[in-house]
């Protein structure tokens, strides 16, 4: 799923089955594209992830023509640290780009805020939902708190195995908090294997914001946020 900054999705079996957005692009029947996902069994929850599928536009439809039982689990987290944490990562890969301010608004002076910038536009969360509401239930999507994914991981993925209707396998005893990447790693129960923790592409420290600047993006979020948090009904408390 996405961080939309990083949240994912899909379904075969009962369970969560994922489904690429790039295999659906080059299949143009439902059986074609199911036969390109692995086997399932009965007793079997495969998944799949795509960090662009909540903010492509095709995807819902495609994803509900392949299966309208398909759940879904999208990992949300405050609009304005995402957006900075894509910038972060861009930056990492292209030195040369303009500032974050630069790029975050048409006019700072006057307060507008560039939404064509993908950084910027993946946090409208509100917008991007209304695609798959159109398609799926609510009942059908689960929305992860990125935040509460690291401060609390264990009590996280207790709700996504309750959504997913299976026993609550993963526990505070699977989960260590890394100070050195400043999020939880997994730990394997079995002694001989080393924990896993995700890449060095992952954890960076974050480039300095000037005050002022995330004050306006935060009060730009503000109403998107609070639609948000209606539509889902769920506070996130990114305010």
């Amino acid at each position: 799923m996405v961080d939309p900054g990083d949240v994912d999705v899909g379904k075969v079996h009962p369970g969560l089955v994922e489904f690429t957005f790039q295999w659906a692009e080059r299949s143009s029947h439902r059986e074609e594209a199911g036969s390109l996902m692995p086997r399932t069994l009965e007793s079997q929850i495969t998944l799949e992830k795509t960090p662009s599928y909540f903010v492509t536009q095709e995807a819902p439809r495609r994803i509900f023509n392949m299966s309208r039982d398909t759940k879904l689990i999208v990992v949300v987290r405050n609009p304005v640290t995402r957006a900075i944490s894509d910038y972060t990562q861009t930056l990492s890969k292209k030195p040369d780009i303009p500032t974050f301010e630069g790029l975050s608004f048409r006019n700072r002076t006057l307060g507008l805020v560039d939404v064509s910038w993908n950084a910027i536009r993946i946090g409208l969360y509100a917008l991007h939902l209304e695609g798959w509401l159109r398609y799926f239930p609510r009942a059908q999507i689960h929305f992860v708190s990125g935040e509460r994914l690291i401060t609390d991981p264990a009590g996280e993925m207790g709700r996504v195995q309750d959504f997913l209707g299976i026993r609550r396998f993963l526990t505070d005893k699977h989960f260590y908090f890394n100070k050195t990447k400043g999020f939880p790693c997994l730990k394997r129960t079995e002694a001989s294997l080393l924990p896993r923790c995700l890449g060095k592409s992952k954890g960076r420290a974050h480039v300095q914001i000037d005050p002022e600047v995330i004050d306006q993006l935060r009060e730009f979020y503000r109403p998107h946020n609070i639609k948000f948090y209606e539509t889902v009904g769920q506070d996130f408390r990114w305010e």
